[in-house]
């Protein structure tokens, strides 16, 4: 029983794990449909094993949290979830199951779409509010931004009152048109069409939801009546055909059907359209058709039984694998990647795919000229599955890591402790590539519109090298390049201007040295105050300062021991760059208190939310711990969160934060 005990234990861990890489970081570890199965198994042990039940288990949630930037808003009706299933044996038990409680009830079956819940909410014909699910019960009020999609009426031309639900998207269309903005203007991509409806929707500028193109799909009645002169029919299916009167888009390729071989065979249908339809789809929904039938069979705590979600396995493709290139990364690892014969994989034409490492490649015994099998990890990133071995005809060559850097000449040395091999050449233009890259972003020195391809442009025309040059940028320089202009380049050379004021917690860790985080660095800026002291520092004393060990002292202690790192430190201060920590006095409001901050907080910024503890004395975790004193939460906390409740740690909002500091 105890090993049982562990085996759900583990599960949860899993599970938070993997939904706070998806969620803080956009980061796929595993396919959508591991994660379902594994979700799955730890349901089916909390069934078998009751006397393990914890309320803050993952499977006890039905959605995310609400913004407290937007009003809440509290559903008339619960927007709950479905069941999901993962093979026809499984659907064929749940068919079998409403067969012994309603005799042949006809079913609905419908694509499930990938996109974002919501509920609209109308009165005497005319388009009140729109809210998300939130958590089920409570959501938040997005009219605004509903209101700028095209194909929600707000006007019904009749004097109805109702609430129906719909699935707001992005259509594949505006999500490259969007991506292609993004990448000439040289700002991050959006990761998937479902987080860029998400995130569209939550914008407070109605002007910017407005521009991403979002559409919405309605597939359920939630209360109130459709007709005047008489009662709603008993019929889901018929509901959703006089919605469609009304001047909804309601859920379209959908059929009503009563035989396990019919349901089976359009979900199969369903499922061989995905590359086609101009919406992404992450399985189908078998929903019975009857209002009166579903009372019947009735709730379950947080799903129906009246329906479930099968849900689809990756799709994978068979294509050939050309070659295997090396992108040398900003700490010099050499990451080996595919080339491959273009093939149509999930909506796009996918040509690339990462190896990871050496060990991946050796593992699954991959080589050049290998027919392999391509899927992307959840149905973003491509990665190679397999190689056909029965398809090799002898013509296929092993890959073998180079022993030089292919960006500059130099050697390369494995990493004893981990599967990395690395070009130790500190001159090297592809680390310089991608450290000036790193040294621009966000968590850095924050330099607005410098992205990688910028910087590539930049240095292929000769205007920088390293991270010195940045400062003597002119404008004039700029605008002449492809892409740019006089306004783009102005407003680079006013970001590049106003980093300089980032201050030296900013700069030690936009510096990239091996080992020191954003945490590390604020730590280290505390300690020494300016950046002329760090070369004074010894492995000895920084190893006595917090969230320090000696790898990352010694790592710290050997940059600043470089010729080449005093020259740089020279020329930022020449600059004018703040080498000097900007942090403030400490209050003691917060003293001995350590804080983690998750999810997208109403008002601030994490890394705002972050400065204001540290200032008055309490300390930033990016980990959940027992140590952690309390966890300040906004919209969508993901794993962070189910760890706090795991370990009984104290949650707070943003607003809890403040009255804490009066």
């Amino acid at each position: 029983m105890e090993q049982i005990r562990k085996e759900i234990e583990k599960l949860r861990k899993q599970i938070s794990h993997y939904a706070k890489m998806y969620y803080v970081y956009d980061t796929s570890e595993i396919s959508d449909f591991e994660y379902d199965a594994m979700f799955r198994k730890l349901q089916e042990l909390e069934a078998e094993y009751p006397q393990f039940d914890d309320v803050n288990s993952p499977t006890r949630r039905v959605g995310g949290r609400v913004l407290d930037k937007f009003e809440k808003v509290t559903h008339t009706v619960q927007m709950g979830s479905l069941t999901d299933v993962f093979s026809f044996d499984e659907l064929n038990d749940f068919l079998v199951r409403t067969n012994e409680l309603v005799p042949s009830p006809l079913f609905s079956v419908e694509p499930k779409i990938d996109g974002l819940s919501v509920a609209l909410t109308y009165e005497n014909g005319e388009f009140v509010f729109g809210a998300t699910r939130g958590d089920g019960f409570v959501g938040e009020d997005v009219s605004e931004n509903l209101r700028t999609i095209q194909s929600i009426p707000l006007k019904l031309g009749e004097p109805l009152s109702f609430c129906v639900r719909g699935e707001v998207f992005m259509p594949r269309q505006s999500f490259y048109k969007q991506n292609e903005k993004r990448e000439a203007l040289g700002q991050p991509l959006l990761a998937n069409p479902r987080n860029a409806a998400a995130g569209s929707l939550r914008q407070l500028d109605s002007s910017v939801a407005a521009s991403r193109g979002l559409d919405i799909f309605i597939f359920n009645l939630q209360s109130g009546n459709l007709y005047l002169d008489r009662e709603n029919p008993d019929s889901h299916f018929e509901m959703l055909d006089r919605l469609k009167e009304l001047g909804f888009h309601v859920l379209p390729n959908r059929i009503r059907a009563s035989s396990y071989e019919d349901i089976a065979a359009h979900i199969e249908t369903i499922g061989s359209m995905r590359d086609e339809l101009a919406f992404d789809i992450d399985g189908a929904v078998v929903k019975m058709d009857s209002i009166s039938e579903r009372t019947t069979v009735g709730e379950g705590t947080t799903t129906p039984r009246w329906a479930v979600a099968y849900k689809y396995p990756p799709e994978q493709k068979q294509t050939k694998l050309i070659d295997i290139f090396i992108q040398v990364g900003r700490t010099g690892v050499l990451t080996p990647n595919a080339l491959l014969e273009p093939v149509r994989l999930a909506g796009t034409t996918v040509s690339k795919a990462t190896l990871h490492n050496m060990d991946i490649i050796r593992e699954k015994d991959i080589r050049v000229g290998d027919t392999v099998i391509v899927q992307k990890a959840g149905d973003i990133i491509p990665e190679i599955v397999a190689s056909v071995k029965e398809k090799r005809d002898g013509s296929e060559k092993e890959y073998v890591i180079p022993k030089t850097c292919p960006a500059c000449g130099s050697k390369v040395e494995r990493d004893e402790d981990m599967a990395a091999v690395r070009c130790v050449n500190e001159l090297c233009p592809a680390k310089r590539s991608r450290a000036l890259a790193h040294f621009a972003s966000k968590g850095a020195m924050n330099i607005d519109g410098l992205g990688q391809q910028i910087i590539d442009l930049l240095i292929a025309n000769n205007l920088i090298s390293d991270v010195a040059d940045l400062y003597s940028l002119k404008a004039e320089d700029i605008e002449k390049l492809d892409r740019m202009g006089e306004k783009s380049a102005g407003n680079l050379i006013n970001a590049i201007e106003n980093s300089k004021s980032a201050g030296l917690e900013r700069l030690i860790y936009a510096l990239g040295i091996r080992q020191v985080g954003e945490v590390a660095a604020t730590a280290l800026a505390a300690k020494y105050k300016t950046l002329d002291n760090c070369f004074n520092a010894t492995v000895e004393e920084l190893c006595e300062i917090d969230d320090i060990g000696e790898i990352t002292a010694q790592s710290f202690v050997d940059f600043f021991a470089r010729p080449e790192s005093r020259k740089l430190a020279d020329e930022l201060i020449a600059a004018g760059v703040l080498t000097e920590s900007t942090a403030k006095p400490k209050g003691e409001k917060l003293a001995g208190l350590t804080f983690v901050i998750t999810g997208t907080l109403p008002t601030m910024k994490r890394d705002e939310a972050s400065d204001l503890i540290k200032s008055n004395g309490g300390k930033v975790s990016s980990s959940v711990s027992k140590k952690t004193s309390y966890v300040v939460a906004g919209e969508e906390a993901g794993s962070k969160l189910t760890k706090a409740n795991e370990l009984g740690i104290a949650v707070i909002s943003e607003e809890q934060l403040l009255e804490m500091l009066n």
